[in-house]
């Protein structure tokens, strides 16, 4: 069988090699933590504590602020210094909980549950919901919602988002070759909620060893299996994951859901495995440190919380001045002005670059090339709808479906103008969705 894959995609230059063969090293945070309530997309959490109150690890400090919301745990232990606005990755400033780590440690008494396949749908997702989880892969979106869909009896695949298709991140491949049985567990107990669904890890094809561990673990099961795909970005899109693993399409007004299908990524399968066996919340995950700029590119297991500045030291620092840094990948991740910020649930790497090649290289006009057409994942002509937004043209970029962009940032890879597709589709597009909010 060939490789799955989807229509058009991008070849960036990997940058893998950096960190891939490093193990992840647990990385233990020092004095302040810092909690934002808004780790998740939807409602922010209620924090539960107040300054002064001595905390434990795993303890409730944020309780989820509706349906679609998510609590907040504290990842050490030790006293509530302050609640008070705090910057975030995005450049955000956010309600947060500072907590002053006492180094010891103290954790709350866990739940383990014996066996999982005597619990019912309805313990599954309350356990997950209490744990916090939430997709680890950026979006946030809280997984207890993804977990309750309208018609659970219409879910015919739950996918593993296991393609880490953005250049440099090597944090889900450490997962997949450290701890496969926990991401395969993760799996078995989404399966445990829709018994006509099947379970896909899908792997791209320059992580061969990690497909050999996962086919190991899954041959003798037959809702499981493990589907290769083409190394080429971006797979690990939702919408793209989906078309290259089952061959059906969505678009901007569709839930995978409404195709039948569920897609979790790695770290977030893990997260509802330690939650639903082990009774644990989310506190940590796996933050890969690369570039480079960076003097020891690595991968850490670390507290959410933690401030980035002490996770690049715990790398060797830079051993070069970097002109850019960005949390997360080249791709689609948020550049930075400052390290002052702290790992959230969602934070999955810093990438520090001795060159930021983006800044130095000025735009030229349009030569009508098609090369970004030929890169859209989504099939629009990204040209003309960066045109449109540049003017103001809200009616013609709705008309040529610019709401449908995933903002991968594909087309702004590829264009020999060097001109900043992505980011002024990006601008338009949130210009729209407030006039939405507005009506």
């Amino acid at each position: 069988m060939g490789l799955r894959t989807f229509k058009n995609g991008v070849h960036p230059f990997e940058g893998k090699e950096l960190s891939k063969e490093k193990p992840v090293q647990e990385l233990l945070p020092k004095g302040e933590l810092v909690f934002p309530v808004s780790q998740h997309i939807g409602a922010p959490a209620k924090p539960v504590v107040k300054v002064g109150d001595t905390v434990l690890r795993g303890q409730v400090i944020a309780e989820a602020g509706g349906f679609v919301s998510a609590p907040i745990h504290s990842s050490v232990s030790g006293v509530v210094k302050k609640i008070e606005p705090r910057r975030v990755p995005v450049g955000d400033l956010v309600n947060s909980i500072v907590i002053e780590s006492d180094g010891e440690m103290k954790e709350v008494e866990y739940q383990e549950t014996a066996n999982v396949s005597l619990l019912s749908k309805e313990e599954i997702i309350e356990k997950v919901k209490n744990a916090g989880v939430v997709g680890m892969g950026g979006a946030g979106f809280p997984t207890h919602v993804k977990l309750s869909p309208k018609e659970p009896g219409k879910i015919e695949y739950i996918i593993a988002n296991c393609a880490e298709c953005e250049p440099y991140l090597t944090s889900d491949y450490r997962r997949m070759m450290e701890n496969p049985e926990q991401l395969v567990e993760g799996m078995k107990i989404v399966l445990q909620l829709f018994p006509q669904a099947k379970g896909i890890f899908g792997v791209e094809n320059n992580k061969k060893d990690c497909i050999e561990k996962l086919e190991a673990i899954v041959k003798d099961d037959p809702r499981l299996e493990v589907a290769e795909l083409m190394t080429k970005y971006p797979q690990g899109g939702e919408r793209q994951l989906i078309y290259a693993v089952t061959g059906r399409s969505i678009n901007s007004a569709m839930l995978p859901a409404d195709a039948g299908c569920i897609v979790d990524n790695v770290e977030t399968l893990v997260a509802i495995y330690n939650a639903v066996k082990l009774g644990k919340p989310v506190m940590n995950r796996i933050f890969t440190v690369t570039g480079d700029a960076v003097s020891d590119p690595r991968n850490f297991y670390v507290c959410t919380g933690t401030n980035y500045q002490e996770i690049l030291d715990a790398a060797g620092g830079c051993k070069t001045q970097p002109e850019k840094m960005i949390a997360g990948g080249p791709m689609m991740g948020f550049a930075l002005f400052g390290l002052d910020i702290p790992a959230t649930k969602t934070s999955s790497a810093l990438l520090c670059m001795t060159k930021d090649e983006v800044a130095a290289s000025a735009p030229t006009p349009c030569i009508n090339c098609g090369r970004c057409v030929d890169a859209c994942p989504e099939l629009l002509i990204p040209s003309r709808l960066a045109k449109f937004s540049d003017h103001g043209d809200k009616e013609t970029f709705e008309k040529w479906n610019g709401m449908e962009c995933v903002e991968c940032g594909s087309c702004s890879f590829i264009c020999p103008a060097r001109r900043q597709l992505a980011q002024s589709i990006k601008t338009m597009k949130k210009n729209i969705l407030a006039d939405r909010r507005k009506k």
